[in-house]
């Protein structure tokens, strides 16, 4: 794979992001085997299962021992993992899938094409929105017409379907060990089974994950490593020192906070790099629930909006690490507009809007559940309350741990929550399913939750998807920008820039578009 330059935070650092500017080339040497590599699982997840979970520790652990068909470069190139080559035909409808020869399942059982289509057409049909969704809407029919073929027929012609196939949408399951059960309760959840370069050793919970080097790896002479540990340390600060201290190798953004990103990234034998995040670009969002007063009225979410200043966000709470978001749509993807609706930091404003919708504040109590991800969170919690309360309603922060954030969120038992949303490389997979009527669904907190739902939007953004050229995709997308960001259909807050900080020994970590959460199959550690 292409090997990506890594990014050194230099003195002008202190305003945040800006500061990354020196380059330092990897060296090329021949890769050692051997060794063990520290990371952090922040925080904790509460599954390992990638299919019914896609939280971001879920993936950086998952990644490790579960695979996708495909995975994208830093430029968002297609490149090979489960399938060896991919063949689509002119009128975009039939897209043929070759596997990759002798792989097998971390019980040694081997991997076959019907394990695909049992994942595309079952597993997670039933169990991930985001594929529920796809399947449903575009796709005829999966089959393997031969061994270590599949192929998947469209309804219609779907341009981002390629893009579907990343390790979060696509996690390809043993047919073996989950069919005819209840996906969700399958003991297996617990001790999950893969093709990846790794597989689960141990897990003590409140401490640490343990995985172990794959011999029966597909690739041969891989995985390099021979073992994973990702060390469970709920304090920031206390990640920061176990870095410095050289108990920890690599540290993804969100481990530690934004001031400690600045001194540790200045450390000796140190590399920085925010390279790895272009399939995802995070946006961050307030999610307020459309379904429950007064939030159901769209002039009070604007006022919301307005009494957010964006700017201070992100220069206080993230450290600058990101920039002001001000559409659904990333401004580093493809489909950007920004003919939309602008909320500037105006007080006066939020409040004209609530005596516009004749909303009395202090009649209402709003719950602000904060995102359980570290104290930079609960900062923007506190912000947002204080906001909020001098527009006159009362605030209740609600805190939780990963599992009952998920849950509260499945259920729609929120009132306001912080979320942030991957692109997957184009809207139509990674923006249209917080918005679309038809992913109102109970059950994940990665649909639209809100309740949000305009017919207009929803046929806007499946032309979108539909349309043959980009010019028209683009024309249907800025349309439903205007729409979405006018009604406030979620109140974006920042664009999120990540840091990966990393020891100088550890080569090779961030090598494609999905960064952490690709296969460490290639990842070595010098000597």
């Amino acid at each position: 794979m292409k090997k990506i330059s890594r990014l050194a935070l230099g003195l002008a650092g202190l305003v945040g992001l800006a500061a990354i500017t020196g380059v330092q080339a990897e060296e090329a040497k021949t890769p050692v085997a051997g060794g063990t590599l520290n990371m952090i699982a922040q925080p904790e997840p509460p599954i390992l299962m990638v299919g019914l979970n896609t939280q971001g520790p879920t993936l950086y652990v998952g990644g490790q021992i579960y695979q996708s068909l495909l995975t994208y470069g830093t430029g968002l190139e297609v490149l090979p993992s489960l399938a060896k080559a991919w063949d689509v035909s002119e009128d975009g409808l039939t897209y043929t899938f070759t596997l990759q020869d002798n792989v097998k399942w971390h019980d040694g059982q081997p991997f076959t094409a019907e394990d695909v289509v049992f994942t595309a057409d079952k597993f997670l049909r039933e169990a991930h929105p985001r594929w529920r969704y796809i399947a449903n809407t575009y796709v005829e029919s999966i089959a393997s017409p031969a061994p270590g073929k599949v192929v998947f027929q469209l309804k219609k012609p779907f341009s981002a379907f390629l893009y579907a196939f990343e390790l979060s949408s696509f996690p390809v399951v043993p047919k073996h060990i989950y069919e005819g059960t209840d996906y969700r309760t399958n003991p297996a959840n617990q001790t999950p089974i893969g093709t990846g370069p790794f597989k689960l050793e141990e897990w003590k919970r409140g401490s640490y994950i343990h995985l172990v080097k794959n011999e029966d790896y597909w690739k041969p002479g891989q995985p390099y490593l021979d073992e994973l540990y990702f060390r469970i340390i709920p304090d920031a600060a206390s990640r920061a020192v176990a870095f410095e201290k050289g108990a920890v190798d690599v540290l993804r953004g969100g481990d530690v906070e934004g001031f400690a990103v600045r001194r540790l990234a200045k450390l000796d034998g140190v590399e920085t790099t925010t390279a790895g995040w272009e399939m995802y670009s995070p946006v961050v969002f307030l999610q307020m629930n459309t379904r429950k007063a007064p939030l159901d009225e769209k002039r009070v979410r604007q006022a919301v909006m307005h009494a957010l200043d964006r700017e201070f966000i992100v220069k206080n709470v993230f450290f600058g690490l990101g920039k002001p978001a001000t559409s659904p749509v990333a401004s580093t993807t493809r489909f950007h507009s920004q003919d939309v609706a602008a909320y500037p930091f105006d007080m006066a404003k939020a409040k004209a809007l609530l005596d516009e919708a004749g909303v009395k504040p202090a009649e209402h109590t709003v719950r602000l559940m904060p995102i359980p991800y570290g104290s930079q969170w609960d900062r923007l919690a506190e912000y947002v309350k204080q906001q909020v309360e001098q527009l006159g309603f009362k605030v209740s922060i609600q805190g939780v741990d990963p599992g009952g954030w998920s849950q509260a969120l499945s259920e729609w038992d929120f009132d306001m929550t912080f979320n942030f949303t991957y692109q997957y490389g184009d809207p139509a997979l990674g923006v249209a399913r917080h918005y679309l009527s038809a992913n109102i669904i109970k059950g994940t907190p990665f649909g639209n939750n809100q309740g949000y739902s305009n017919p207009k939007v929803d046929e806007l953004l499946l032309a979108g998807a539909s349309a043959v050229s980009a010019e028209d995709a683009a024309k249907a997308y800025a349309e439903a920008q205007k729409i979405l960001t006018e009604e406030v259909a979620l109140g974006w807050l920042y664009e999120m820039h990540n840091v990966t900080i990393s020891r100088e020994k550890v080569r090779n970590l961030v090598t494609t578009g999905i960064g952490l959460n690709e296969a460490m199959d290639e990842v070595w550690l010098a000597q």
